[in-house]
């Protein structure tokens, strides 16, 4: 028998709280969603699911979860829930998504969204057609410094963009499986490694860490892409590379990612310039500057900047109706229709332009 679900403009009562059962519950989801779920006072985990038995009951005893599965579809028919997070390997994302929002329920999910764009979109469309919260957790839609970057350019404090540079840089040799796992990680769980494995993360580091500054380009500046070209140091699991954007109106951005640098530290410099104005954003205190000519610079950093909610407090405020999504699913679709370009540039050598044709299977573009 299949599980119930709420309605989206159910209120809650006292006492009543959001069912959340987590697929893919592993490292990451350890460390941030799932304790952010137990923190929350209108919200209970009440599942968990992953492939390894003996990971999953060490889990299930630390979070105190009675119902541990290692079959997500098995959890999805069996328990009652309302909301569902997936954080399992990237090519693994669409089918549990899928099947969730078909049963009408809500869900968030890691990113990247999906690995193949049109799955993406096919979420998309399932959640509008059931009325779901379909989001994306996507860092910069979260980032303080990001929503004071967006405001400042829809207030024209720096005129009319004209071009972005996004550099990043450090090292995650380690989650590639080339290199030595650290001492003391963070989380219940040490991480399964699957991005060693360009079939499981859907490419290299692009489309792991650099989906982000992607999403940063795009949910910033509210624009859609209309081309992309890219350079990786090797395909399809990469390590290094470099992508240009046309976002149209004579908008160009670069975006240089760097997964294995031998520098100790991660550096960050993006820089976004307008025609009365600058932007720039350094480290990862990320501190951001605003400087205009003749006016003193407006210096700020993401700890003196008023929080914003993170993924699941906000996928929980805007089930209950009192919030916007931060990073809609269309926002992490546009993601991976980036990120899918990318790599289709770097194999063929050629500008891709979008909309790309339809693409039913990884190896339309990594093969």
């Amino acid at each position: 028998m299949k599980a119930d679900s709420m309605d989206t403009k159910q209120s809650y009562g006292e006492g009543q709280k959001i069912r959340f059962g987590v697929i893919g519950a592993g490292w990451f989801a350890s460390r941030r969603h799932i304790p952010d779920i137990m923190k929350h006072p209108q919200a209970e985990l009440v599942a968990l699911c992953r492939r390894d038995r003996a990971p999953l009951e060490r889990l299930t005893a630390h979070f105190g979860v009675k119902n541990g599965f290692t079959d997500w579809q098995e959890m999805l028919d069996t328990v009652a829930l309302d909301a569902v997070v997936i954080a399992t390997p990237h090519s693994m994302h669409y089918e549990p998504a899928r099947a969730a929002l078909e049963r009408n329920l809500h869900v968030l999910l890691e990113k990247p969204m999906t690995v193949v764009p049109a799955e993406a979109w096919k979420l998309v469309r399932l959640a509008h057609r059931k009325k779901r919260v379909l989001a994306v957790a996507l860092n910069p839609p979260y980032w303080a410094h990001c929503h004071y970057i967006r405001d400042a350019i829809r207030n024209n404090l720096i005129g009319k963009l004209e071009s972005i540079s996004i550099e990043w840089s450090g090292n995650a040799d380690f989650v590639f499986s080339r290199a030595p796992m650290p001492e003391n990680l963070p989380g219940v769980v040490p991480p399964t490694l699957f991005r060693g494995d360009p079939e499981m993360c859907g490419g290299g580091y692009l489309i792991d860490g650099g989906s982000h500054l992607i999403s940063e380009v795009l949910w910033i500046t509210g624009r859609k892409p209309l081309a992309v070209n890219a350079q990786m140091d090797q395909f399809p699991s990469d390590r290094r590379s470099v992508l240009s954007i046309d976002l149209g109106d004579g908008l160009f951005v670069v975006i240089t990612c760097i997964g294995d640098s031998a520098y100790p530290n991660r550096r960050v410099r993006n820089t976004f310039n307008g025609t009365s104005g600058v932007i720039t954003v350094d480290d990862f205190d990320f501190e951001t500057t605003l400087h205009r000519p003749h006016v003193e610079d407006e210096v700020v950093t993401e700890a003196g900047l008023t929080p914003v909610e993170g993924p699941i407090c906000n996928l929980i405020s805007a089930m209950l109706e009192k919030t916007e999504v931060c990073s809609l699913g269309e926002h992490g679709a546009w993601v991976t229709e980036v990120v899918s370009a990318a790599y289709r540039s770097a194999r063929t050598g050629r500008t891709i332009h979008l909309h790309p044709p339809p693409i039913t299977k990884l190896s339309d573009w990594t093969g």
